[in-house]
């Protein structure tokens, strides 16, 4: 991480005292590991990252700036089976996205060598054993919670022997679930990870990486302790559910004889509402062809929020929010929509979009005349300057902002009444054209030309303001308006079902002319509708595609 990359990403990283930052300040206080703070960021590649992960993101990779130490990206790639270049990729893709940089890109791989050697150490101290029970047998020696567990009785074999079949694990003689490489601990231990856990099994799978060299690949919970002491990490942060493995990570630093070895810290994960961050669930969604691919604006996959139209520092400023703790909670995804909606209100453009439209018809007003006139791109911005929009005698207004027979305190337009246009002219509803079936098709207004827009008008008033857009000069559009993906349910394990309605596709909207120059990722504030973003996939040259970011409302405030 270069000096420009740590001031650039300081003022947005976590920076805020929490728990683990009292550990490193006395560690730093007692000098247990001199004056270096050096952590890492450990993902598996089988699969895309989630908001979850930019939680431990932000954290791993904030308290290196915060200390002015260094953080790595370090991929755990002991499972061949489940792992794949595009993971990596894509990871490295969502780091660099939330504004970080890594001091080193490393692998666990880069250890298998060295992992081995210690594992052959272990053996030869009395503290490994080559295992020859099936992975239903070592289930019932193991025991659980109530009852201690059973020895193997391969625990006691000679160490020569041991030796001699990890070696032949490694050449290939054995089949998978033949053999394992187990620790020596104690099987009657309460703590369930500490009953000879195993450290080695024989998987015939090449690897993204190495290829075929290996055929017994390290466990993740013997390979990490030993991939932190490798590299030199001083304090390795992960999630609360390794609490109970820390007393292994211990063990197996202690055993390999390590001086001076990395400290585990564990803070809670991330949990929240209407999002399910289960990368088993979520491989499944796109295994099913249920959401696009991991990248749906739906998912709480970082490439789904980032299509979705959340920006990098929406995110940090969200993990920022919801701070650091050792207690589980779930966290309101009403914060984050709060978080995307503070970034933009200042810097999204604000026009007028009409997605569900319907003709208006002044017919007053001049035919084939156009008339520009002059907006501001954002009220609360004028730095952002203005526009001009095209006025003409023919208009889509929004389906809903007409009724023909309106309840009470209904100001916008039905027969007989006066509404403002916005930036435009009072215009006031005179007939209704309907199609054979009854159907609205048509409104007919006349205008007022005396009542336009920053001329100061000081006449009659009216309650209602409607946007709408030229029906003759504009820019058609595809919308995609989200529901949460997932929603509450008592009887699913996860506590959420799949929303099969989670995705409306609106086809033909009409969008201000000035949307002829949106390119692929820019965002915008469509008058009452929400925030949008330009989709970074299914735009062409010929035809926008839209994604709404988050509406208007902001529940959160008002919790």
């Amino acid at each position: 991480m270069n000096s420009n990359d740590k001031n650039m990403s300081a003022e947005s990283a976590i920076i805020q005292s929490n728990f683990i930052h009292n550990i490193i300040d006395e560690d730093l206080k007692k000098g247990t590991y001199g004056q270096k703070v050096y952590t890492r960021f450990p993902p598996e590649p089988n699969g895309y990252l989630h908001i979850g992960h930019a939680k431990s993101i932000c954290l791993n990779f904030g308290t290196a700036i915060k200390y002015n130490g260094k953080c790595n990206l370090r991929f755990d790639d002991t499972n061949p089976v489940k792992e794949e270049v595009e993971y990596v990729e894509s990871i490295k893709e969502d780091v660099k996205w939330l504004g970080f940089e890594w001091d080193e890109l490393l692998f666990a791989s880069d250890y298998f060598e060295e992992m081995y050697q210690l594992a052959v150490k272990l053996i030869k101290k009395d503290k490994a054993y080559v295992c020859e029970l099936t992975p239903e047998q070592m289930r019932e020696y193991r025991g659980n919670f109530d009852t201690p567990g059973k020895d193997s009785p391969y625990r006691n074999r000679p160490i020569e022997e041991s030796l001699n079949l990890f070696e032949k694990m490694r050449t290939g003689e054995f089949a998978e679930g033949q053999m394992t490489l187990r620790a020596k601990i104690d099987m009657a231990s309460p703590n369930m990870n500490m009953r000879d856990p195993a450290l080695y099994r024989i998987v015939h799978a090449s690897h993204h990486r190495t290829g075929d060299a290996w055929c017994i690949y390290p466990m993740y919970d013997y390979a990490h302790p030993l991939e932190d002491a490798i590299e030199g990490i001083t304090h390795s942060i992960c999630t609360l559910e390794f609490e109970a493995h820390r007393p292994f990570y211990d063990w197996v630093l202690i055993e390999t004889e390590w001086n001076n070895p990395p400290k585990q810290i564990e803070f809670a994960r991330l949990e929240m509402t209407n999002m399910v961050m289960s990368k088993r669930y979520l491989k499944k969604l796109v295994d099913e062809k249920l959401v696009q691919g991991w990248d749906d604006p739906r998912m709480s996959t970082i490439s789904g929020l980032r299509r979705r139209g959340y920006t990098p520092s929406s995110i940090r400023t969200f993990a920022e929010k919801i701070g650091v703790s050792k207690a589980n909670s779930e966290v309101d995804i009403s914060l984050l929509e709060h978080c995307i909606r503070e970034d933009l209100k200042l810097t999204a453009h604000r026009k007028m979009a009409v997605l569900d439209p319907l003709k208006l018809v002044i017919t007053n007003y001049p035919e084939g005349e156009v008339e520009y006139l002059d907006a501001e791109n954002n009220s609360e911005n004028p730095e952002l300057g203005n526009r001009k929009i095209p006025f003409t005698k023919e208009l889509y207004i929004e389906r809903d902002d007409f009724m023909e027979n309106p309840p009470s305190k209904y100001y916008r337009l039905f027969p007989g009444n006066e509404v403002r246009l916005r930036n435009a002219y009072f215009v006031k509803c005179e007939e209704v054209i309907k199609d054979d079936a009854g159907n609205i098709v048509e409104v007919r207004c006349t205008y007022d030309p005396e009542t336009k827009s920053g001329t100061g008008f000081t006449g009659r008033k009216v309650k209602g303001t409607i946007h709408w857009v030229s029906a003759t000069h504009n820019v058609k559009a595809s919308v995609r308006l989200y529901d949460y993906l997932f929603v509450k349910s008592e009887n699913d394990e996860e506590g959420y079902v799949y929303n099969a309605n989670s995705l409306k596709v609106l086809d033909e909207c009409y969008l201000e002319k000035s949307f002829e120059d949106a390119k692929k990722d820019d965002k915008y504030q469509f008058n009452r509708h929400g925030y949008f973003v330009v989709d970074t996939k299914d735009t062409t040259e010929n035809h926008l595609v839209f994604n709404r970011i988050v509406s208007l409302k902001d529940s959160f405030n008002k919790k």
